[in-house]
């Protein structure tokens, strides 16, 4: 078995000088410190974490890499910014077999529509913070195909609300 827990970015601040390198504004670092403990809670801890190099999202990975007390080094990826369904594709179907359980740290629209093609759920949008996870019947990443994964959560931080 191979789980994906694919996280959209936290909330960021709404003016930068470019959107690239947009921090995070209080209230997302608290949604991230909170959606990485209830994993923590869930004892959901990755393998690896693969992120964008966005600013926003790479301090989002970073928070949940602290709370779940993950040592190894985030793989950043500057490709998942602005990236494609099929770049997200390439990215997963590169990963090394010996990996279990990945997290995911992107952006929508294309977070989502990922996770809406490879679990054939309509879930419209993943909010900011929120992890989307899916469990594949596979023996390695490259075999995961669109519509073969079964959603193990959707959590978010207004759904606590």
């Amino acid at each position: 078995m191979k789980t994906i827990y694919f996280i959209r970015h936290a909330k960021a601040k709404k003016i930068a000088d470019s959107d690239f390198i947009r921090e995070l504004n209080n209230k997302g670092k608290e949604a991230a410190k909170l959606m990485s403990k209830r994993l923590k809670n869930r004892n959901i801890t990755p393998d690896i974490i693969i992120s964008s190099s966005a600013n926003r999202t790479a301090k989002t990975a970073k928070i949940f890499a602290k709370n779940l007390k993950f040592n190894k080094d985030i793989k950043f990826e500057k490709s998942l910014y602005e990236a494609s369904i099929k770049e997200y594709l390439d990215i997963i179907k590169q990963i090394d077999s010996t990996v279990d359980t990945v997290f995911i740290v992107g952006h929508n629209d294309t977070l989502t529509q990922i996770c809406e093609l490879l679990s054939d759920s309509h879930i419209g949008n993943i909010p900011t913070a929120g992890v989307f996870g899916i469990e594949f019947d596979v023996m390695e990443f490259k075999e995961i195909e669109a519509r073969t994964g079964k959603v193990l959560l959707f959590d978010y931080p207004k759904k606590l609300e």
